[in-house]
């Protein structure tokens, strides 16, 4: 029941359903000739959707989120690593690409960092995450473990944990593998970090950020571009909302 509450809860909460439900009763309103709660709550709707899909607002919120953890440039500053951990994201395991394509945005730029590191430590096992919750979907971990290889990375240096479907299962799958108290570094989205080096701090792991995959800080507020409404920007602000809830459920789950 709570796996359930907290996959449907999340989507529900995002600013276009929430807009889309205002505005839709907005308009059941003004067909009951109630004229003007009707237009007033169409009107918050269409405000809410605008909003969210600006840069000045997605920004703001998402900004804080992804730079509480720097990237990390100088691996050798990071003392006797057990593992580089790459954390599960998305990828599309029947489309006919090769086995790097088949990755997602957000999985690929993963990889490719985790990957980056494990370059500079190379008797440092590579650990691959990731399964889905649809059964029927192969787990993200054998893709990347598909798409590392085909990069130059040995099978035998890659660990696969191919079974956790959130990121407390796998906080937990590393721990298991590596042992408490272990250090390790930690890939993943940098709007994503906060919440995963929660997680793995909360099983009594010592994880190090290297955060990838940045959506804001690079974006200059001169262009036209930044003071345009867009899907992108929306995306930022749905980005920043779900880690804010996600951040909140840690301490429910611990």
């Amino acid at each position: 029941m709570y796996d359930l509450i907290k996959s449907l809860a999340s989507p529900l909460l995002m600013p276009l359903p929430i807009s889309m439900a205002l505005l839709f009763l907005g308009l059941g309103l003004v067909w009951l000739k109630r004229l003007y709660s009707g237009r007033a709550l169409s009107a918050l709707g269409l405000t809410v959707l605008l909003l969210a899909s600006w840069a000045p607002i997605a920004e703001r919120l998402l900004a804080p989120i992804e730079t509480r953890y720097p990237a990390l440039l100088d691996v050798a500053e990071v003392e006797a690593p057990a593992a580089i951990v790459v954390l599960g994201g998305g990828w599309q395991p029947q489309a006919p690409v090769s086995s790097v394509a088949k990755l997602s945005e957000s999985s690929a730029l993963r990889l490719m960092e985790g990957i980056r590191l494990w370059r500079e430590l190379q008797d440092v096992p590579l650990v691959v995450s990731g399964a889905a919750r649809d059964t029927s979907i192969a787990p993200v971990a054998r893709g990347y473990l598909e798409a590392a290889h085909a990069l130059g990375v040995p099978r035998q240096s890659i660990r696969v944990l191919d079974w956790p479907t959130d990121t407390g299962q796998e906080a937990r799958a590393v721990r298991d593998l590596v042992g408490q108290g272990a250090p390790v570094i930690l890939v993943t989205s940098a709007s994503h970090m906060p919440r995963a080096m929660r997680h793995f701090q909360a099983v009594g792991l010592l994880p190090v950020a290297a955060p990838t995959h940045f959506l804001t800080q690079f974006e200059s507020a001169h262009s036209v571009r930044y003071w345009i409404p867009s899907a992108s920007h929306l995306y930022k602000t749905e980005r920043a909302l779900y880690e804010t809830l996600g951040l909140l459920m840690v301490d429910v789950e611990h």
